[in-house]
């Protein structure tokens, strides 16, 4: 099984990534995991997109279509999900290729907070 990992933080230091990481020792060893980080991602433009869909959001559609499986490792931000994360989502499901139809997906988070 191909698993493909997003972290929905830019932290170096991310709790999230820390959790994907972790998440990919418990896999059996017939699978295969890779995370994929947002920080080459644009901002989601209406007339970037009539340009031509940026090299790496095509690039994340791609890996995303490819797998079997998506994990998103997200941490809470006031009370959502962070920009970066919903910008990569809007920017992957408007892909011609659709990645995240009939997708298998999981949403983990891990935060120092109480929350």
């Amino acid at each position: 099984m191909k698993i493909i990992g997003i972290c929905g933080s830019l932290r170096k230091e991310s709790y999230n990534l820390k959790l994907l990481q972790h998440f990919a020792l418990m896999l059996p060893k017939t699978s295969s995991f890779s995370i994929e980080y947002l920080h080459e991602i644009p901002l989601f433009n209406e007339d970037v997109e009539a340009q031509g869909i940026p090299s790496p959001v095509d690039m994340l559609a791609q890996k995303i279509a490819a797998a079997d499986a998506l994990v998103i490792g997200c941490p809470e931000y006031n009370y959502s999900i962070p920009g970066v994360l919903k910008n990569a989502i809007d920017w992957v499901s408007r892909h011609p290729k659709k990645p995240f139809a009939n997708k298998t997906a999981a949403i983990i988070g891990a935060s120092p907070g109480r929350l």
